[in-house]
Formats: structure tokens, C-alpha cells, sequence
């Protein structure tokens, strides 16, 4: 960021500087092995006094000669040239630390010219022990070299003691530079038998070619195991961070990893098979396939290990884009515009807002990031991303998966570069609000007659929306299957409520009857439920109608697993439809009460903010195809997992088979996160700074703008309270989660997210009170202390849970019997609820009974259960002067 920015386009930076240093190195190494082979070869020459074999070593020290010293010299010359282009900041950062080391490897190299000059051109013309003096020379400076350059490449992924205390010493001795030492000193070995394979094959006397090839196999394979054990010494003392990246935490690097141990695999038979006896013809051109073939092997090990101190080009010191670690937080609260030196712009105006972003894109990442070439191509990777998504991923990049820098800069800034990587490199139109028309459904209220009839009947969803993954044939985190409660009260003096000779049934209004006409999970239910299902019939066996079955602990009627989804036969999509509920005599079949009530569900799932696709069904909800695979993609690489080959193969996989969840009584796996603390706990690094409800309305169907708007209850639309004033914003919110599945001894995994999450609604993650989702939940008695009113419309009931399942809203009755939710309404539908496809589509009972919108009972009209006037409170306290919501 102090430096001027090369700026790349096809060609990244690192592109240049991976194709140099890795020609470079493959050819320094040689350099290192090459010349001891040469020494020890024409020792052998002279020690079995055959000219055949100092006739090859003088041919093979011109060979050495211009590739190490030409060839070797230009490729050296042109790292120092794109390193100081590509990553200016880091270059001056090793020139200023390493001054004094970099001029005696100079004094070295100088030397190894020197020696090596004087080795060819007096190759049998001087005195024989001096000529061998002049290539043991040769092999001492250039090992030396090694010994200097090592130690600075070595600091690069192991600074170790010198991040504290600056000594130079401690930098150049850091923690790897032995066992690298050692690990390219065999390395130098054995490629100084590969390219001997290449020379030798091209000598004329078949029996000399065959024995030199048998000798550089010795070269090649003898150092072989002493290179593993180094290599494995070498990969202890990498720093634990670097040594995760390596072992896995960087997809990207997987592959290398395995390559290297292929090759070495590859490298060893290949050399048996060299070995064998062949015609020059044949043995030529494998010689040089196996030439490349080292080639890939010594890139792949440069590859791991510049890979393995990501996120940082100098590790914990020196981010890849050459900004310093320790001025991170500055820039984060200053602005990247305003300390960079070499911008155009200082900082984001509605007017510079892509040239602003193009700043931002060079400093950050154009070190890195191709566009449109053949390294790190930023082209695919952000292709499915629109505005939201973009500034998304750069909100949690490296977070969690820390082989990328995190975003630097202001949250302003990082809007500015997605909008550049969208609108500029993607070509994508600027992002319009979404609209939505939401159809207004006609309905009828049930009658009731308050003089005539004997029964009230209420029902009431339990959750208030239940949400379904419609993706059925990738996936299914929440299959079909909603709640329906009901309560049967006889009225009277003293009301009854009636639990036995009755029997209470449940049927979808017309056009919801037939649920697996619209989604695919009927067809999949052998891999997500583990038996084949009929159609229509859920998980737990219940269908779209039938008899509700009696739970006597609640004194209520109970419909569990429903399997209604929000599409109608009629080509409608309505998150609220109608089930019709009936009280009959269980003798007489004689009809004693009706209602109806509104089984909501949702398929409107933010997935493809995310992770690409539109909405599966007409624009409005439902996964698509497209984002259901994203996402089985993404984790398979993050995790290691196959669940995209399964779901092509007709498998797909339903989430809690592997994370536990109470809500489908899924025990999963008891050594990863349960689902809700792996989902929130995650997608809350790329979502977290936002205001209000705003990352909850990302993946929830809660957002009052868009289709769904679960939030139809009293405290959402009288009060103006939105999903963060009960579960905290989204890092308060996974903080709990998390909490509670530290508590419950996952402490690796939930204190990894734990640790990169800064609370807002209290000081410390201290002070979070862990919970276990859905059996934990905010406790109306927080705000309502007394049953009363709050004293104030702002009110947060966070971090305060109940601590029994039946204190939950959803669970907890009154005094007589009578469950909360009967008179006061669903959860996020608390009466008065308004519903956007039919403002009082919530409100059919309060209606039906008392012909007003309020909790029942409302305005002390009791006599909706009482057939006389009513002085005391026998439900709860304050009910006669506090229940009341106009």
C-alpha cells in the first residue's frame, strides 16, 4: 500500500513469480547437487582410470555450466524483478532485514562463477588435484549459498523469536532453518541424478551409458530417504498455523500435498525403470519426461511451502497484498483510501464509488488475482455473487478460512470493491431493490354464536413460520412437516377443558392437499429419512388431514409433522394457508366446534444471496438447483466431504444425519457443532456489522419487504421490535449457540469461532449466557415482568433464556390449563398479528369468538369461556387491566 501497484490482468503477479522461482529453483538446486556430482564423478574417472567417464563429466560440466550459471543467473535475476513489482512492501522488508546476509551470498555466488569458469576451461589441462580442489570449491561456495538464502527464505514461513524481539540472528535461525537446510540440501542430491539422467542417456557406448545411468540412479534414489525424514522434520517445526494450512485448512493446497507424495512415489520407480537396460532412442525422451516430471516435484514443494504461510507473504508480519499485520486496525478504523500512498481516490463518494474500488482492487488483490488468467482467476470465483453476496464474502474473508487476508478498510470501502468485482470485472447491473406483489387471499371467519354455542375451539401453529429446504433433491436441512395445537374448552361458569369423548381432525384448505405435486422429498425419502415414504405423509407419519392425537401432560390436542408446503395446486404461492379444525363427539360424530387456523410455511430462504441462483419457484421462493449444488459444493471442499457426488448419484443427505438438532430429535454426530450453532456460528463472519435485522433477513423469511415477512405478531408491528430485540444481533445471537456447545465439550471447534466473533449487545463473550437451541429460548417474563406491561418500547430480552422446555412460550400454559399461546397467538403472530396476504388471515379466532383482533379475553371480555362476568384473574396475573392492544 506505500508503493505504486503494478497493475495485471491476464498475467497475475503471482503467476510471474511462480513460473520464475520455481524454473529458478529447480535449476538453483542443481546447481547445489550438480556440483558435487560433478567432483565425485570425475573422481570415479579417475579412480577406475576411465576416460569415458572424464570424457562425460567435462560434457556434462559445460551442460552444468550454462544452465546454472546463464540460465540460473537470469531466472535469479528475474525473481528479484517481479518480486519487487508484484510485492514491493515484503522486498524492501527482506532487503533492509537481511542487508548484510544478501551481500555475502553475493560474495558466494561470485565465488561459485569463479570456480565453476575455472573448472571447465581447465578440465584436463591443470594439475588433477588442483582441478578437484577448484570443484570441491565450487560445491563449498555453493552450498553456502544454499546455507545464507535459506535462511532468509526460511524466516519468510518461520520468523519465530524475531515477530518479539527483531534480532536479526533470531530471524535468520528461526525454527525451519535446519531442517530445511537439510531437506534442500537432499533435494539438490537427488536432482543432480535426474539431470545426470539426461546427459548420460545421450553417450554413445552403450555399456558407459548404461553404467553412468545406473550411477545417477544412485544419485537419485540414496538421498531419497534422507529427504523424507528431513521433509518430516521440516514439516514439525513450520508454525502450528502454517502447519494446518498445509495439512488441509487450504483446500488449494490439498492437491499439491498429494502431488508431492505421488511424485516421490513416481521418482523412485521411475528411477528403477531408468535403470533398466534400453536403447538411447527410448531412454532420451524418458529421461527428459522424467526431467519434467522433477520439475513438477520441486514445484510442488515450493508451492506448499509459499502456500503454507498464507494469509501473509512474511508470516504473522506481512500480509500477501504487503500490508502490514500491525496496521490493520488502523486502516480498518482510518480507511484503506486514507493511508495508502498511491491511490487516486482517498475515499468513497457515490460518484468515484467503482474508481474507488478499483483502488481498492489493486492494493488487495491484484497481488494474487488474475483476471481472466491461468492462476487464481477472480472471474469464476466471484461469478455467483451479486452486490449483497460480494460485499458478503469479503465481510468474512479470511475469518474462518484464514488462507486469504481479511478485507481491510471501512465498511464503506468494502462496498466500494464489491460493487467494482460485480459491476466492473463481472458485468452485472448494479442491484435494484427486490419487489414483490403479495396476493391478498379472501377468507371467511368460522361462525360462532356467544348465546348459543357450548365449545370455543383454538388452535394455533406452535413455531409461528415453519421454514422447509425445498431442495430436496441436493439436500434437506428442514424437511416438510408443520405443528398444529388445539385446545377445546366447554363453556361455562367455570369453563372446562375437554380432553376425553371428543375428537379433534385437521384438513388443508383446497388446492394444499397434495404437497409432493410441489417439492421432491417424497422422492428422495429413502436418503433423507431413511425409509421410503408414501406421498403426502411426513416423516413422523402424519398426512394432510386426520385426527389429532390427544397430549394429556398439555391438556391438548396435537397435529406433529404436518408435510404442508406454501405452493397450491393453483399455480399460487401463499405462505399462509388455511387448515380447518373440528371438534366432534366421539360417539355421536355430532360437530360441537370449528375453527381455522394458518399453517405457516416458508420456503424463502436466503441461500442464493450467497451462493448464486435465482428463486426455484416463480421468482419468489425456493431453491434453486443452482444454489442447492453451491452449497453442497463448497462444503465438500471445506470439509472434505462427498455430498455433491451423493446427491448426483440419487443420495442426497439430509443435514442433521451428521449435526445434531433438537428440532427433528437428531442426535448426529456428538463430535461436530450441532446445526444451528454450525450455521450461525459460521455465516456470521461474512454477515456480521449489519444493522438492525438486516443479516437475519438475509437467510430468514423474515425481511418486511420481501414475500414471507414471518413477523406478523403485535411486537413487530405495534411495537417495532425486529429479531434482534429478543435473539440479539447475529454475533450475540452465535455467540450462544456457540457457548452452549463449548459448554458441552466441543471446545475445539465452537471456540475457533468463538474467538474471531466480538459480541454488541454486551462487553464480553464472558458475559453470554450459553443455550440450546429451541429448547432455550427468550423469556416473555424479561420484558412482561409481572405479566404487565414493559416500561418502555425499548426492551431486549437476549441473554436471558428459560431454563426448563416447558417455560417456552410455545409450552407454557396458565394457571387453568390453557396454553399461552391459545389466547395470545403464535409466536412472531401474537395477536393482533397482520398478515400482508390477508391482514387478519392470523386473527380468525380472537374474530370468531369476540369479533375484535386482540388476545383472547382482551378488554376483560371473559365471556368468550365465561358465561357470567368475571372480577378475578384466575389465568395470570394483571389479565383484567394489561391485556389489551389497540
Amino acid at each position: 500500500m506505500n508503493y505504486p501497484v503494478w497493475e495485471l490482468f491476464t498475467f497475475s503477479g503471482g503467476f510471474w513469480i511462480a513460473t520464475i522461482a520455481i524454473v529458478h529453483v529447480f535449476v538453483a538446486h542443481f546447481a547445489i547437487g550438480g556440483g558435487l556430482f560433478l567432483v565425485l564423478t570425475e573422481m570415479k574417472g579417475y579412480r577406475e582410470n576411465n576416460p569415458g567417464i572424464l570424457e562425460y563429466t567435462k560434457k556434462h560440466a559445460k551442460f552444468f555450466m550454462l544452465l546454472t550459471l546463464v540460465f540460473g543467473a537470469v531466472t535469479g535475476v528475474g525473481i528479484w524483478f517481479a518480486i519487487s513489482l508484484v510485492s514491493p512492501g515484503a522486498t524492501s522488508m527482506l532487503i533492509h532485514t537481511f542487508v548484510y546476509f544478501w551481500a555475502i551470498e553475493w560474495v558466494f555466488f561470485m565465488a561459485e562463477i569463479i570456480a565453476i569458469f575455472v573448472y571447465y576451461y581447465t578440465f584436463g589441462s591443470m594439475e588433477r588435484r588442483k582441478h578437484l580442489l577448484m570443484g570441491w570449491l565450487y560445491f563449498i561456495f555453493a552450498w553456502l549459498s544454499l546455507f545464507v538464502i535459506n535462511g532468509i527464505i526460511a524466516f519468510m514461513l518461520s520468523p519465530g523469536q524475531w515477530l518479539e524481539t527483531g534480532n536479526v540472528w533470531h530471524a535468520f535461525f528461526n525454527p525451519t532453518f535446519w531442517p530445511a537446510l537439510f531437506f534442500r540440501t537432499f533435494i539438490a542430491l537427488m536432482l543432480a541424478g535426474l539431470y545426470g539422467f539426461v546427459t548420460a542417456s545421450w553417450i554413445r557406448d552403450a555399456d558407459l551409458r548404461e553404467q553412468m545411468i545406473r550411477y545417477c540412479a544412485k544419485w537419485l534414489l540414496a538421498p531419497f530417504v534422507f529427504m523424507l525424514i528431513s521433509g518430516y522434520w521440516y514439516l514439525q517445526s513450520v508454525p502450528e498455523g502454517a502447519q494446518a494450512m498445509i495439512l488441509g485448512r487450504s483446500p488449494e493446497i490439498v492437491p499439491f500435498f498429494q502431488a508431492f507424495i505421488w511424485l516421490s512415489v513416481v521418482i523412485v520407480i521411475g528411477g528403477l525403470i531408468i535403470s533398466i537396460r534400453m536403447p538411447g532412442s527410448i531412454k532420451r525422451p524418458i529421461t527428459i519426461i522424467f526431467l519434467m516430471i522433477g520439475l513438477l516435484y520441486m514445484g510442488s514443494f515450493e508451492w506448499i511451502r509459499e502456500a503454507g504461510r498464507r494469509p501473509h507473504v512474511i508470516y504473522e508480519h506481512m500480509y500477501s497484498s504487503s500490508i502490514p499485520v500491525e496496521m490493520e486496525q488502523e486502516i480498518n478504523e482510518k480507511g484503506m483510501l486514507k493511508m495508502a500512498r498511491w491511490t487516486e481516490h482517498d475515499q468513497v463518494t457515490s460518484e468515484n464509488k467503482l474508481e474507488a474500488g478499483r483502488d481498492l482492487y489493486n492494493i488487495q488483490c491484484s497481488a494474487c488475482h488474475s483476471r481472466g488468467g491461468f492462476m487464481n482467476d477472480i472471474i469464476p470465483v466471484t461469478e455467483k455473487f451479486g452486490q449483497f453476496g460480494m460485499d458478503s464474502m469479503l465481510d468474512g474473508m479470511g475469518h474462518v478460512y484464514d488462507y486469504m487476508p481479511r478485507f481491510m478498510g471501512t465498511r464503506e470501502e468494502r462496498q466500494a470493491l464489491a460493487a467494482f468485482i460485480v459491476q466492473e470485472i463481472q458485468g452485472k447491473e448494479p442491484e435494484k431493490p427486490r419487489t414483490v406483489d403479495v396476493p391478498e387471499f379472501d377468507f371467511d371467519i368460522p361462525p360462532f354464536d356467544p348465546d348459543e354455542d357450548e365449545y370455543v375451539l383454538m388452535a394455533w401453529n406452535t413455531l409461528g413460520l415453519k421454514c422447509i429446504t425445498d431442495c430436496d433433491d441436493y439436500w434437506s436441512m428442514l424437511p416438510p412437516g408443520n405443528t398444529i395445537f388445539a385446545q377445546l374448552v366447554r363453556r361455562d361458569f367455570m369453563p372446562e377443558i375437554v380432553t376425553q369423548g371428543v375428537e379433534l381432525t385437521f384438513r388443508p384448505e383446497e388446492g394444499f392437499e397434495n404437497p409432493a405435486n410441489h417439492v421432491s422429498y417424497w422422492d428422495n425419502s429413502q436418503s433423507l429419512a431413511g425409509r421410503e415414504l408414501p406421498e403426502n405423509i411426513s416423516a413422523k407419519g402424519l398426512g394432510m388431514q386426520g385426527e389429532m392425537t390427544l397430549n394429556e401432560d398439555l391438556w391438548t390436542f396435537v397435529a406433529d409433522g404436518i408435510p404442508v408446503v406454501p405452493y397450491s395446486d393453483d399455480g399460487s404461492i401463499n405462505p399462509y394457508p388455511f387448515f380447518y379444525i373440528e371438534a366432534r363427539d366421539k360417539d355421536s360424530g355430532e360437530l360441537l366446534a370449528e375453527t381455522k387456523v394458518v399453517a405457516p410455511v416458508s420456503a424463502e430462504m436466503g441461500c442464493n444471496n450467497c451462493h448464486g441462483g435465482d428463486w426455484r419457484v416463480d421468482g419468489k421462493m425456493g431453491i434453486a438447483a443452482e444454489t442447492a449444488s453451491d452449497v453442497l459444493k463448497n462444503h465438500d471442499r471445506r470439509h472434505d466431504t462427498s455430498l455433491m457426488p451423493r446427491a448426483e448419484a440419487g443420495e442426497p443427505v439430509l443435514c442433521q444425519s451428521c449435526h445434531a438438532d433438537p428440532l427433528l430429535n437428531a442426535p448426529g454426530d456428538p463430535d461436530i457443532l450441532n446445526l444451528p450453532a454450525a450455521l450461525h456460528g459460521f455465516h456470521v463472519h461474512y454477515l456480521s456489522d449489519r444493522e438492525g435485522a438486516e443479516a437475519c433477513n438475509a437467510c430468514h423469511p423474515s425481511d418486511p419487504d420481501l414475500y414471507t415477512d414471518c413477523k406478523r405478531g403485535v411486537h413487530a408491528t405495534r411495537v417495532d421490535l425486529d429479531c434482534t430485540s429478543c435473539h440479539g444481533t447475529l454475533e450475540d445471537h452465535a455467540l450462544t449457540l456457540l457457548k452452549g456447545e463449548y459448554e458441552a465439550g466441543k471446545t475445539k471447534q465452537a471456540s475457533r469461532h468463538m474467538s474471531l466473533i466480538e459480541p454488541r449487545l454486551v462487553d464480553s463473550t464472558e458475559e453470554i449466557n450459553p443455550r440450546i437451541p429451541w429448547e432455550q429460548q427468550p423469556d416473555c417474563l424479561t420484558c412482561h415482568q409481572d405479566f404487565q406491561q414493559p416500561e418502555s418500547d425499548q426492551v431486549s430480552a437476549f441473554n436471558v433464556w428459560n431454563e426448563e422446555v416447558d417455560e417456552l412460550y410455545r409450552m407454557r400454559t396458565d394457571y387453568m390449563g390453557l396454553m399461552c399461546q391459545s389466547c395470545h397467538g403464535a409466536t412472531h403472530a401474537e395477536y393482533p398479528a397482520e398478515n400482508k396476504f390477508g391482514q387478519d388471515r392470523d386473527n380468525v379466532q380472537p374474530l370468531q369468538y369476540q369479533g375484535e383482533p386482540y388476545a383472547i379475553g382482551a378488554n376483560n371480555n371473559c365471556s368468550v369461556c365465561h358465561t357470567m362476568e368475571m372480577d378475578y384473574e384466575a389465568h395470570h396475573p394483571n389479565m383484567l387491566s394489561g391485556t389489551r392492544n389497540r
